[in-house]
């Protein structure tokens, strides 16, 4: 597919007229063209809710994608049937929703924390200790090296 293409031409056209940001419309552009690439080159007016529902479920299984892409790719091509080709989209059947991965934190125990800042010097040292109260850093500096001032 051409960058020139005339049909992409009409997407950013009309993406601007609903005054989207520049970033937005990339965005949704390189949806389409991969919903557009995905079908085999095929017209989106040629294509419907299976079609829309089969790309989306391909993201989730296939790709892998966090929910907030699969809402983005989505919203992209809602864009693109109610606002571009003037046919909103119906009932999407069979849509499996991507889910969020479970994150585990990281938490070190109060020796790993220990070792950590016992390795530290200089100016890293005083921005790992410095304090919320500045007056206080003083007491530190002065407990950690033994400074006699």
């Amino acid at each position: 597919m051409s960058p020139k293409s005339l049909f992409l031409q009409t997407v950013r056209h009309k993406a601007r007229e609903r005054r989207f940001s520049p970033r937005t419309e990339r965005a949704y552009v390189g949806w389409i063209r991969r919903f557009i690439r995905f079908h085999g080159y095929r017209h989106p007016r040629d294509l419907g809710e299976a079609e829309v529902a089969a790309f989306l479920n391909h993201l989730v299984v296939e790709r892998r994608v966090a929910p907030s892409t699969q809402s983005q790719a989505l919203c992209a091509l809602l864009f693109l049937y109610r606002d571009v080709l003037e046919r909103p989209l119906g009932r999407l059947r069979d849509l499996r929703w991507a889910r969020p991965r479970a994150r585990l934190p990281v938490v070190l125990t109060r020796e790993e924390v220990e070792r950590v800042l016992g390795q530290l010097t200089g100016t890293p040292w005083l921005v790992a200790m410095a304090p919320d109260d500045p007056d206080s850093l003083h007491d530190r500096a002065t407990r950690r090296h033994r400074i006699e001032w």
